[in-house]
């Protein structure tokens, strides 16, 4: 397998259960209808523990556009690289959040609240305000990337547990950072299934909030090169 399609495939399979969690949580009628964000916390830092498991050996599992552009900023990653995964993380994405319409499908109609249809498949700000959101989107994916580089340090030899403490360390950032902006941290995550929601089928489900669709992709993409850069400074590239 190349690491294009290992791309493709470790974002979907985080989109599909992250985006999958967030719809059991949020969508009518669900058997995990009001469970919490406790359960959206939870069900995301799984995912990416299993999308790491998956394709790490195989392409890095960057899954996140902020942690490749990061890494190719410090040198761990090469810039003729970046395009191609990138295009890869919107892919899988975009299909992870299908999967979710399809896994769901019955339960869209009877799903009143547009907002909550739209926050199955991306980020909205609880408090709307541009700079803010923005700090909180660049300091959460900070955090993401300089965790999964120290959790990657050599020192630590942690073997295949790294994968389940990135998971465990994206886990710690909604519960601790996620309350803001819903913590994006990826520009991928976000965009591909904002696209989605925008070209499906999916019955009253509104507009996908445009206006704010950039903050979840600028401001990771600053938070994974400062994140990168302090690490760094801090252990060496």
């Amino acid at each position: 397998m190349s690491p294009f399609v290992a791309e493709i495939i470790g974002t979907g399979i985080l989109v599909l259960l992250g985006d999958g969690v967030v719809a059991n949580v949020l969508l009518k009628k669900s058997k995990g209808e009001n469970a919490g964000w406790i359960v959206i916390t939870t069900g995301w830092g799984l995912a990416v523990a299993l999308a790491v498991y998956a394709v790490g050996w195989i392409s890095g599992a960057h899954i996140n556009p902020a942690v490749t552009v990061g890494l190719a900023a410090i040198g761990k990653f090469p810039w003729a690289d970046v395009p191609g995964y990138i295009a890869a993380q919107m892919i899988g994405a975009f299909l992870g959040a299908v999967l979710v319409f399809l896994a769901y499908l019955p339960h869209w109609r009877e799903t009143e609240d547009q907002g909550a249809k739209l926050g199955v498949f991306c980020t909205a700000p609880a408090i709307r305000n541009v700079t803010s959101n923005l700090i909180t989107e660049i300091i959460g994916t900070a955090m993401l990337v300089l965790g999964v580089l120290a959790i990657g340090h050599p020192n630590n030899e942690l073997g295949a547990l790294g994968a389940l403490l990135v998971g465990f360390l994206v886990w710690g950032i909604g519960l601790s950072l996620g309350g803001p902006t819903g913590y994006a941290i990826n520009p991928a995550r976000d965009l591909g299934p904002r696209i989605a929601h925008a070209l499906l089928p999916i019955p009253g489900k509104g507009g996908s909030d445009w206006g704010y669709s950039w903050i979840p992709v600028v401001g990771p993409i600053i938070g994974g090169v400062l994140g990168a850069l302090l690490y760094a400074a801090m252990w060496g590239a």
